[in-house]
């Protein structure tokens, strides 16, 4: 870092989510600099570099992660790469934050858990729904005891009509890893298990379905379809999954289905002595006084400066003070065995135990 401790970054992906960082990380320009950018797509990473006043455009991602200049990288490019980009770029003594989901699959999950623990970088998944204001407000509850043993949840994200980039590398198994359990359902199963107290899955019994994508149906907005491509994932998964203190958490999403539903994530949390429920920016608690039922709203902030500026503010906080991320290797590693979990629960048809071993 410099001499103003300002944290310099490359920004490996110059596509949408790499645009998002761009504006994020910019709100903090007093503590950081994204003084490097890269891309696939060369002529892209200069626009941004024009936009946005990055001085350096690097022709690949090996060319900016081996930069002497740099302190962190953030990745945000196709879920195929995480692995080998995260990697070099902790052995080349770079913090990282990289888009979830953390790995392709869960033995890439394990190479990255175990490139952070040999490096000592900070290596943090940015999940910013665990600092979304209304999920921060329930945390702040579940930590005085207001919801008491929090023993099942329930949590999703029902998109009727929603499948991205139909044929692109979002819908081939080989490049993403999956569909609508590794794109959104890693977000729910995130802020759920953050909210549940982090307790430990043991197993797991799932089962997925592809009823709209093979027939070309449910196309969202979402990117540019190929209709030459491949489409060879899940459109909706669901599963339930067991802690080792007994709890439990429900999990279903999708991309598309025949259903009623405002396309919001949810997360229904119950407790000994309260629950509460999340869906969108609305949100409430839920208890018994006196007898009688208790709703209590949620209410957000009017002016609020967004759950991405604190993801950002917190990643820079890490890399210099070395704290451990909330989101850091070992929960993007535990989603990453849940998502396999799934998958080979529904093709065996049985409950499948995670295996934690590194």
């Amino acid at each position: 870092m410099t001499s103003t401790n300002k944290v310099r970054i490359g920004l490996i992906g110059a596509g949408n989510i790499g645009n998002v960082h761009l504006q994020e990380f910019g709100k903090l320009a007093g503590e950081c600099e994204i003084a490097a950018i890269t891309d696939v797509y060369l002529p892209l990473a200069q626009q941004r570099a024009e936009q946005y006043g990055i001085k350096t455009v690097a022709n690949s991602p090996e060319e900016l992660i081996a930069r002497d200049d740099l302190d962190a990288v953030i990745i945000g490019v196709p879920n195929k790469s995480h692995a080998p980009l995260a990697i070099q770029a902790l052995e080349h003594g770079k913090h990282v934050l990289l888009e979830k989901p953390m790995g392709l699959d869960a033995a890439a999950a394990k190479d990255i858990v175990r490139a952070q623990k040999r490096t000592g970088k900070v290596l943090m998944v940015a999940h910013q729904m665990r600092w979304e204001a209304l999920p921060l407000q329930v945390k702040a509850q579940i930590e005085r005891g207001e919801l008491g043993d929090i023993y099942t949840a329930k949590t999703g994200w029902y998109r009727r009509k929603g499948i991205p980039g139909w044929g692109t590398w979002f819908t081939q198994h080989a490049e993403s890893g999956g569909g609508p359990l590794i794109d959104i359902g890693v977000h729910m199963l995130d802020l759920a298990f953050h909210l549940m107290g982090e307790p430990k899955p043991v197993s797991v019994y799932g089962s997925t379905y592809a009823e709209f994508g093979p027939r070309k149906k449910g196309i969202g907005t979402w990117g540019k379809p190929n209709w030459n491509g491949i489409y060879d994932v899940e459109d909706l998964a669901t599963a339930i999954i067991k802690m080792e203190n007994g709890a439990s958490l429900t999990l279903e999403v999708s991309w598309a289905v025949h259903m009623n539903t405002d396309s919001s994530p949810f997360v229904h949390l119950m407790g000994t002595e309260g629950g509460a429920y999340l869906s969108g920016n609305e949100g409430k608690f839920l208890t018994e006084r006196f007898d009688q039922a208790v709703d209590i709203p949620l209410v957000a902030p009017q002016e609020d400066e967004g759950a991405r500026v604190r993801l950002s503010r917190h990643f820079l906080e890490c890399v210099r003070e070395g704290k451990t991320p909330w989101t850091s290797a070992e929960t993007g590693l535990r989603s990453n065995l849940i998502i396999d979990a799934i998958y080979e629960s529904s093709r065996s048809g049985g409950e499948v135990k995670l295996d934690w071993s590194l």
